[in-house]
């Protein structure tokens, strides 16, 4: 009997510390731009600033990232890379698949002489999306 409640005991400690450890992120956009690589493999400009009001989460326990637009985007984490700090920026970033497929590094960024700003980057290799964010 002494052995039951002490399994009940652990099961419940269990499923709670699983539950402290997931975490729930949300944050909502400002603007986005697009930067894209022409037919030589140079980068062209930045696009225009256009001002979007869209909500983004990341979420660690069902390892997505999702950006509530329009059209849908959801980032599959396939893999989270270690998080670099220099003395202007804060970078934490992960190895994504999109609703596509497709390979890509989603990347949150802390500016850290802008006030702490945030920026969201999509990058794909041949054009990256960013979005400016702010915590919910």
């Amino acid at each position: 009997m002494k052995q039951i409640k002490l399994y009940i005991v652990l099961l419940f400690l269990g499923v709670g510390l699983q539950q402290t450890y997931s975490q729930n992120y949300k944050f909502k956009t400002s603007g986005v731009s697009v930067l894209e690589k022409n037919e030589r493999g140079k980068w062209g400009k930045w696009s225009d600033l256009k001002l979007v009001n869209v909500v983004v989460s990341l979420d660690t326990d069902k390892s997505r990232i999702v950006i509530y637009s329009e059209i849908i985007q959801l980032f599959e984490i396939v893999e989270y890379q270690p998080t670099q700090e220099n003395d202007t920026d804060v970078v934490y970033s992960f190895t994504c698949k999109d609703n596509n497929g497709d390979d890509c590094t989603v990347s949150i960024i802390t500016r850290k002489h802008q006030g702490n700003r945030k920026q969201l980057y999509i990058n794909y290799g041949n054009r990256i999306i960013l979005y400016n964010i702010f915590n919910l």
